[in-house]
């Protein structure tokens, strides 16, 4: 348990409750064109949108709270993002619930007061967990499957003043300047709420997209690649070894797989790498400047080991499956170049233009991408909102 000096304005805190099916959320639309849903829904918070801009949200005047409570359910493998946030005066007094590290984090305002706190489970491992959100001032306290609980006290300084005008509900994001907060997080998170009760309100949540996206029934930790688009790092960011040797490691399902996985190329040159599923041939093609090599998609995990004078590629940890590619400065003249100041895309195959997002997305589930040895998160990418970054359909 952790405990914090802080508290939440009145009625502003919430439960949350949501499941992720594999069916989207049907809804109505209310006077203004927006669609609506019930607070109960199931609700994916990963959905493309500006991102720190809430998903769904209500505005309803003070006087119609008759609880001090709010719950609902949570699943994600996601270790950071935003779930729930909450505010009175117009978003002078205002409360945050996220995740970082996978651990709760809950960040308030209220008047002179301002305060963080982060405690209790791991909330990541892809399991729905329940949690409960009340205020019992002059505490807020946060309980997570009946029993863990985070407790955040606050006494202000200042004349507590009965609350009177609207409370504003969002999920997904926030409404205020996130430069207020103290602890700074990514906002996006490849995660889904479902059975929300929040302070036994029963009207609608407006909601900022035309359609809501679907939570899958089943998931698995992984990466997703939809087919819409890729992911893009600068190779800057990979560190190379003293002997100018980078290592690649991808895990999956291959014969699942379709499309382009991921590909390398140096500023002004062509394309130096690619590595291509075709789920109507059952291979798997490496292109590697003007060499390829077509290998069936049987193999459950590839290591490309980049040398200044070699490719290696390994299936399966299998040493009689290895193949190895001479390098030559004529054959490849932009290769170490490819690894200093190029663009590694995964999921897709990338253009001529530095601008070009790509073609040929990947369809499919990389359960697994290190490079150098440490996991890769997508989410520190340029990527395409549709790619899921930390789950796959199971």
């Amino acid at each position: 348990m952790a405990v914090f000096c802080k508290a939440m304005a009145g009625g502003l805190l919430v439960t949350l409750s949501l499941t992720l099916l594999r069916w989207g959320v049907e809804g109505q639309r209310n006077t203004r064109g927006k669609k609506e849903v019930s607070g109960g829904a199931t609700v994916y918070l990963g959905q493309d949108r500006e991102i720190w801009r809430p998903l769904i949200h209500i505005t309803v005047n003070l006087s119609q709270i008759s609880s001090i409570k709010s719950s609902f359910h949570l699943r994600t493998f996601d270790p950071e993002g935003t779930v729930f946030y909450g505010d009175t005066k117009n978003g002078a007094d205002w409360f945050i619930l996220s995740l970082k590290d996978g651990l709760p984090l809950m960040q308030i305002s209220r008047g002179d007061s301002l305060v963080s706190v982060a405690g209790g489970p791991k909330l990541n491992d892809g399991k729905w967990h329940t949690l409960e959100v009340s205020n019992q001032d002059p505490f807020v306290i946060l309980e997570v499957d009946g029993s863990n609980r985070m407790v955040v006290g606050m006494q202000s300084k200042e004349t507590v003043e009965v609350l009177s005008g609207e409370l504003r509900l969002a999920l997904g994001g926030i409404l205020i300047d996130k430069e207020k907060m103290i602890v700074q997080f990514e906002p996006h998170m490849d995660g889904c709420v479902r059975k929300g009760s929040w302070l036994n309100l029963s009207v609608p949540w407006e909601v900022e997209a035309e359609e809501l996206w679907p939570c899958y029934q089943n998931v698995q930790p992984g990466s997703y690649f939809p087919g819409t688009g890729s992911a893009i790092f600068n190779t800057s960011v990979f560190p190379m070894e003293a002997d100018r040797r980078v290592k690649t490691e991808l895990w999956g399902d291959f014969s699942k797989m379709d499309g382009t996985i991921f590909s390398i190329k140096a500023p002004g040159q062509k394309l130096m790498f690619a590595l291509v599923a075709n789920n109507n041939t059952k291979e798997i093609t490496l292109t590697f400047g003007e060499e390829k090599i077509c290998m069936k998609d049987t193999f459950k995990r590839l290591v490309i080991i980049f040398q200044t004078n070699l490719l290696q590629v390994l299936q399966d940890e299998d040493e009689s499956k290895t193949t190895t590619l001479p390098v030559s400065p004529g054959s490849l003249p932009g290769y170490l170049t490819a690894w200093k100041e190029g663009r590694l895309a995964l999921g897709g195959l990338l253009g001529e233009e530095e601008n070009n997002v790509g073609s040929q997305f990947l369809t499919g589930c990389l359960e697994k991408i290190q490079v150098q040895g440490k996991d890769l998160d997508l989410d520190l990418s340029v990527k395409h909102m549709s790619i899921s970054s930390h789950s796959c359909p199971a």
